[in-house]
C-alpha cells in the first residue's frame, strides 16, 4: 500500500513517543502514513517481543496507520549490512513514501543512532536503479527515493532543525503511548507493575514526554511540539510559513 509518510523506528514505541503527534496532524490534513519497526524490542527489561508486538498493533490502530510491519532484525545486535539495507529498500519501493521519519541521529540508546544511519542510507540506495529488489509479487521493483528523511528527537535534548505543532494532538499521542502497557506504568498500576523498574516505566517519564513537548513548542509559540533534524537544510517558498 502506498503512503505519503513512512515512520520507521528501531523499537516498537519509538514512533509513538517521538512523532505520533506529527502523524496524527498530517492524517487530519489528508495524508496517509504507514509504520515500520525494525525489531520487536525483545531486549527490553519489561514484557516480551510478543507482548510488544500486540501493543504495537493496538497503537497503530489507534493512530490510524494504513499498515504496520516488522522486519524482525535482532534488537540490540542489528547490524549495518547489505542484507538489512535491502530489507528496508524493499519496503520503501513497495509503499513509495514521499517523506520518511527515522530515529534520532544520536541518543541514549545506541540502537537509535545506528538505525538512523541504516534508514537514511537505505532511502538513498532505494533510488539507485542498479540495486535490484524483488517485491511480494515476485516481480522486480522500481527504484524509489523519498523526497526527504527527517530524524525525530528522542530521549536526549538535541537541537531540532524544525518543530511541528501537535498542540491539538497531545492527548491522543499520550493515549497511543499508553498502548504499551508493558513499558509504561503511568498513573495506574497494571499487570506489569511488579516487573523490574526502568528509566521509562514510572510516572515521571510520562510527565517528561509532556514536558519535552512543551519545551519543543515554546520557542515556536506552540503549546506542544515534536522536533526533527534533517541532514540537509529544509527550504520554504513563503517566509510567512515560518513561525
Amino acid at each position: 500500500m502506498k503512503v505519503d509518510i513512512l515512520a520507521i523506528g528501531v523499537h516498537p514505541d519509538d514512533v509513538e513517543l517521538s512523532s505520533c503527534g506529527t502523524l496524527l496532524r498530517h492524517a487530519d490534513l489528508g495524508y496517509t502514513f504507514g509504520l515500520l519497526d525494525l525489531t520487536r524490542g525483545e531486549l527490553g527489561s519489561r514484557g516480551t517481543g510478543e507482548i510488544r508486538t500486540v501493543e504495537a498493533y493496538n497503537a497503530a490502530k489507534k493512530m490510524g496507520a494504513k499498515f504496520r510491519e516488522n522486519l524482525d532484525l535482532p534488537d540490540g545486535f542489528m547490524t549495518y549490512s547489505e542484507e538489512n539495507l535491502r530489507k528496508i529498500i524493499t519496503v520503501l519501493r513497495r509503499c513509495q513514501p514521499k517523506i520518511v521519519l527515522a530515529n534520532a541521529l544520536g541518543d541514549r540508546h545506541p540502537d537509535h543512532g545506528r538505525a538512523a544511519k541504516l534508514v537514511a542510507d537505505a532511502c538513498f540506495y532505494s533510488g539507485l536503479v542498479k540495486i535490484e529488489t524483488i517485491g511480494d509479487d515476485g516481480q522486480p521493483q522500481e527504484k524509489w527515493r523519498p523526497d526527504a528523511v527527517y530524524h525525530y528527537i528522542q530521549d536526549r535534548n538535541r537541537k531540532p532543525d524544525f518543530v511541528v505543532d501537535i498542540s491539538a494532538y497531545i492527548s491522543k499521542k499520550m493515549e497511543c503511548i499508553r498502548c504499551y502497557r508493558s513499558q509504561f506504568d503511568d498513573h495506574e498500576s497494571n499487570e506489569y507493575s511488579a516487573e523490574v523498574k526502568t528509566p521509562i516505566s514510572g510516572k515521571d517519564f510520562m510527565a517528561f514526554i509532556e514536558a519535552k513537548g512543551r519545551s519543543l513548542g515554546r520557542e515556536a509559540g506552540y503549546e506542544f511540539a515534536e522536533g526533527f533534524e534533517t541532514a540537509r537544510y529544509p527550504g520554504v517558498s513563503d517566509l510567512f510559513d515560518l513561525k
